[in-house]
């Protein structure tokens, strides 16, 4: 099973369609003795099997965000006591924001912790037989979400909430939901017997009712549209597993350029800025296109059929100015021509011919295939693209995937590439990782979708660069950790999408520029960075998410330091994200200090020690490792048992921007430095309320508890039984300039 699950979000979390149908496997569970003279819970066997109920899918598009809530239930149908795996493939680039769990007849949310923390409670917990889930990753935007107990007959119900920026595709913006394939429920029918029911599935969008958006249309399903108020409720009717709609956008021959924003307070704002380019015609640029195919063993039956009509949307998209290269690669790599070959009518007939003739045997020579894709020069003056499709590891040839990685950086030059990865057995970190050297992007393809539909969907984007190496400078202020960080490329029906830390504030002059086939492009707009905004916080995620992302793929690329685990880990327990330190924990109500007091006590200690440690502290750093390995690797809760629980962050509670972690019975900021001067409050005094009012962001952080220390910029502010008490106005504007 966990080979199963580790493939499995190998190949489905990287897709960038919005595939959040989540998955639930029962657990198979194993005797384990009675702790700390506690009964022993019973345990579910194959007798316990949970099914899917419902999937209601709610997607909200604001100012170019997409914001989903996905509600699944679930029912044990089973005669024992069940624990179950939720496995939940989130979008690429998509932010995670929370996940909800029924527990009682309430939906309660979690908090993200340290990935060690989190397992050791949990597993505590389900001994007591309660009602905990725990959120793990599970690598490339896999989640799994484990849930316990599910009675026989009861159904659990599951939220989970996540952002992702709409792509726009054409003169529309793209909005996409994969449900998969519905699994079959057995229930007992009226006449007493046994009948299939599908899953009940919905689907609604909502946009705001405005010029600028037309009446949206889908080429999966029928759509009924109405309007609420100034918004329009978009429900998809139909039994696609494929969900797309489509919402017209207004075209303009202006540049479009927007900015939202998010400052919180002492520390470097967050934007996300988009440049939708003007509805003109350029000049065609001249390609040179190169198409590799994969025609081993693996790619027998649905799979070549489907290559082979790939290979035919490719062609589809040359002009009379494009050449074009196409190899077919098993143990041997072949090509249908030597060099490149002019895209007449003539030669594209024969290459559909030679397509057609491919068939599927052999091994996986993908070091050859790249070879033979980067021999031939792109000459200046037209733009090479190499679209690369394989559902394999290298099999033959050279099969070390850094190897192969770091030739085709040195041999690609200036042209790019796009990596297509079909079905479970493949090398996903290599298909990634081609991408990211060849400034392109990288597709992932479930078993059950359509290889043809994924390659022709961005073989029509690439059939007409509007502007390459686009860069983007501000005039006023700094812009910090771009995503991406590099120069970009526009193609046709596509927009420019940048997220960023800034520094600085006011009226900023943004400019955009680039090349195109009529030489450079300079566009411009005034727009606001403001000193402190508290509107659009979710940009601080999506913004967390990428840079996650980003500093991943060069953890894979150039190897792990503890600088680069240092920052993934403090943003995923920042932004409450589930990295590959970090896990999101859901208890029942007021059991967390029940849960932190008991059997983990010891790792709460511990732990607030470990976690305020260099990683790089030697033998005590490996050993953290090893332990959170060790239990990452458990299969179930007999193996887990059997792990030592390492030393652990403690709980954590995000506010804005700001992480709380509990000390004692005490929530400190994790800015807070011993060298800070401290200002004592007494909880719930005149003193208290002034400052709330004074300074509203506090509002939400006092709320946390009656024993609070939040940092500011000169002060830290300390919420306790003993403290201040009153204030006077003099101090209280003294104590806002320190803040």
């Amino acid at each position: 099973m966990r080979a199963f699950l580790v493939s499995a979000a190998i190949v489905l979390a990287a897709s960038s369609i919005a595939e959040a149908q989540g998955t639930v496997i029962s657990r198979l569970c194993v005797p384990r003795p009675c702790l700390l003279n506690r009964p022993c819970p019973p345990c579910g066997g194959p007798e316990s099997s949970v099914f899917k109920l419902s999937s209601q899918v709610k997607a909200e598009l604001s100012d170019r965000v997409l914001r989903y809530e996905v509600t699944e239930t679930f029912v044990n149908h089973g005669s024992r006591i069940g624990e179950a795996d939720y496995i939940f493939p989130l979008p690429k680039g998509a932010a995670f924001q929370d996940l909800k769990l029924s527990i009682d007849g309430q939906l309660v949310s979690g908090e993200t912790m340290n990935a060690s923390q989190a397992r050791a409670i949990y597993e505590d917990i389900v001994r007591r037989q309660r009602d905990p889930a725990l959120v793990e990753w599970m690598g490339y935007g896999m989640l799994r979400a484990r849930i316990f107990p599910i009675a026989p007959g009861e159904e659990k119900k599951v939220v989970v909430r996540f952002q992702m920026v709409a792509e726009r595709e054409g003169d529309a913006l793209r909005v996409d939901y994969f449900q998969g394939k519905q699994n079959q429920l057995t229930m007992v029918s009226s006449a007493g017997g046994f009948e299939n029911a599908a899953p009940r599935s919905s689907f609604q969008l909502t946009y705001p009712s405005e010029p600028g958006y037309g009446n949206p249309y889908s080429p999966t399903h029928s759509l009924s549209t109405r309007q609420r108020r100034n918004r329009r409720e978009v429900t998809a009717n139909g039994s696609a597993s494929q969900i797309t709609v489509l919402i017209p956008t207004r075209k303009s021959r202006e540049p479009a350029i927007s900015v939202l924003s998010y400052a919180p307070r002492n520390e470097d704002g967050f934007a996300l800025i988009t440049l939708s380019p003007p509805a003109v015609s350029p000049r065609a640029v001249p390609r040179d296109v190169t198409l590799v195919l994969d025609v081993s063993g693996s790619m027998s039956g649905v799979k070549i059929k489907q290559a082979r009509e790939a290979g035919k949307q490719v062609l589809a998209t040359l002009t009379s100015a494009d050449r074009f290269k196409l190899i077919d690669f098993s143990t041997d790599v072949r090509s249908f021509r030597d060099g490149f070959v002019a895209a007449t009518r003539d030669n594209i007939d024969r290459a559909s011919r030679y397509l057609e003739a491919l068939d599927a045997s052999g091994s996986t020579n993908i070091s050859g295939a790249l070879d033979a894709a980067l021999d031939d020069e792109t000459p200046s003056g037209r733009l090479g693209l190499v679209l690369f499709v394989t559902d394999g590891e290298p099999t033959i040839g050279e099969r070390n995937p850094d190897a192969i990685a770091t030739r085709v950086a040195r041999l690609r030059k200036d042209r790019r590439i796009f990596s297509f990865g079909v079905g479970a057995d493949l090398n996903a970190a290599l298909i990634e990782r081609l991408a990211v050297e060849g400034r392109g992007t990288a597709q992932f393809v479930r078993p059950e979708e359509s290889v043809e539909r994924a390659v022709a969907i961005v073989a029509s984007r690439l059939s007409n660069p509007v502007v390459t190496n686009i860069r983007v400078y501000a005039d006023g202020v700094r812009l910090l950790k771009r995503q991406p960080s590099e120069a970009s490329d526009i193609f046709a029906g596509q927009d420019f999408v940048l997220l960023t830390r800034y520094d600085g504030s006011g009226m900023t002059r943004l400019r955009f520029e680039g090349e195109t086939s009529e030489g450079r492009v300079s566009w411009s707009s005034r727009v606001d960075f403001p000193a402190s905004s508290r509107e659009n916080p979710f940009v601080a995620r999506l913004w967390a998410t990428q840079r996650i992302g980003y500093l991943s793929a060069e953890k894979r690329r150039n190897g792990g330091s503890s600088e680069v685990d240092n920052e993934i880990r403090e943003l995923g327990e920042k932004y409450a994200i589930p990295t590959e330190f970090t896990s999101y924990l859901v208890v029942e109500p007021g059991m967390r200090r029940d849960a932190l007091q008991g059997r983990v006590s010891n790792v709460v200690v511990t732990g607030v020690a470990a976690a305020s440690a260099p990683a790089s502290v030697g033998g005590q750093a490996f050993e953290r490792t090893r332990e959170a390995a060790k239990q990452r690797a458990a299969t179930n809760l007999a193996a887990a048992d059997e792990a030592d629980y390492s030393a652990a962050a403690s709980a954590t509670r995000r506010i804005g921007t700001r992480t709380f972690m509990m000390r004692g019975v005490t929530w400190v900021d994790s800015r807070r430095t011993d060298s800070t001067k401290v200002v004592k409050v007494k909880a719930f005094s005149d003193a208290y309320f002034k400052i709330m009012d004074a300074i509203p962001e506090l509002r939400e952080v006092f709320a946390l508890g009656d024993k609070v220390i939040v940092s500011g910029r000169e002060i830290a502010l300390e919420v306790g039984a003993a403290g201040t008490e009153s204030m006077s106005d003099a101090e209280l504007k003294k104590l806002q300039s320190q803040w």
